[in-house]
């Protein structure tokens, strides 16, 4: 996995977590530019895409859009899972959590 965005249906990145050195700047422009291209697609659209060399792989849970960048050759289902995984996490220890929850308690969610 080379990172994870959590984002809101209005475009605002609530969490952001990179496993790969990159510059603030390059993180910015992946961000904004992905957040446009998610935000743009049509609910019943597949919720995979090519993105320059990676994949990208999300899905929204209420207000919420969890998306993950995987490399080519990395396993959709499989990152399909850990984001439904890192929700039902996420939905244990706040009990229904929320975009508040994600806000105000971003330190818990990393």
């Amino acid at each position: 996995m080379q990172f994870m965005l959590l984002f809101s249906r209005q475009g605002k990145l609530r969490l952001q977590k990179w496993y790969v050195p990159l510059s603030d700047k390059e993180r910015k422009k992946i961000s904004r530019d992905l957040v446009q291209t998610i935000l743009a697609r049509k609910p019943k659209m597949c919720s995979f895409l090519e993105w320059r060399d990676l994949k990208i792989v999300y899905k929204r849970y209420a207000s919420l859009y969890f998306c993950c960048a995987v490399e080519d050759q990395d396993n959709e289902l499989i990152t399909l899972e850990i984001i439904h995984r890192y929700v039902e996490l996420l939905d244990k220890y706040f009990g229904s959590v929320c975009e508040l929850d994600i806000i105000f308690n971003f330190e818990k969610a990393c």
